[in-house]
């Protein structure tokens, strides 16, 4: 369905449970992580928006102009858009929490939106690239942050995603790093991290 700005999929779960933002990767859309989030939360309300912007056919939530470089002012663009999109489905399903999943492209949206506005109690940024230094927010003290990432990842290079990590703890977050020997693919451990990160609201 399309309202709220993306093409999403929603699942309302139950009144007074969390609300849950699926955020898919470059490429991906609505259905990516749609399944995986109705299993980890099955009394959630769910939601899996399609980013709305197309890199030669492919979806994204902002434009960028090369392998990360991003273009800025579309990122400033997307996260104002996703922050008042997440507050306006939260407070529509009286979410008790709001809680984010993203991968690559999904996690750079929600890590920024992390940065700029804080919102999400609990997240799991998996394979973020955040290629600057980000603004100090005191907002972000005890929020839950999960970093997944992969030792050969050459999207995600270790020193990057180790200083997203770093920026998160300085700023007082709850920070959980989770590491693979692969490179940009998902693999079952991250999934058990997510588990663990999710499993105290369910």
């Amino acid at each position: 369905m399309t309202d709220h700005g993306y093409v999403h999929r929603l699942h309302a779960g139950a009144a007074g449970k969390p609300i849950l933002f699926t955020l898919h990767g470059t490429g991906g859309d609505e259905n990516q992580f749609f399944d995986f989030a109705r299993q980890l939360l099955p009394e959630a309300t769910i939601v899996s928006p399609r980013g709305d912007v197309s890199e030669y056919g492919a979806a994204r939530f902002f434009k960028r102009t090369g392998e990360g470089v991003y273009d800025m002012a579309d990122l400033a663009r997307a996260t104002d858009k996703m922050a008042g999109y997440v507050s306006e489905l939260a407070r529509e399903h009286q979410a008790s929490a709001i809680l984010g999943l993203g991968f690559s492209n999904g996690a750079n949206i929600l890590a920024n939106v992390l940065i700029e506005k804080g919102l999400f109690d609990a997240s799991a940024l998996m394979h973020p690239l955040i290629p600057f230094q980000p603004k100090a927010n005191a907002g972000l003290a005890g929020r839950k942050v999960l970093i997944t990432a992969g030792e050969r990842d050459p999207i995600s290079p270790v020193p990057v995603t180790k200083a997203l990590a770093d920026y998160y703890e300085r700023q007082n977050a709850d920070v959980t790093t989770v590491w693979h020997p692969g490179g940009h693919e998902i693999r079952p451990n991250e999934v058990d991290a997510i588990k663990a990160l999710f499993e105290p609201y369910r």
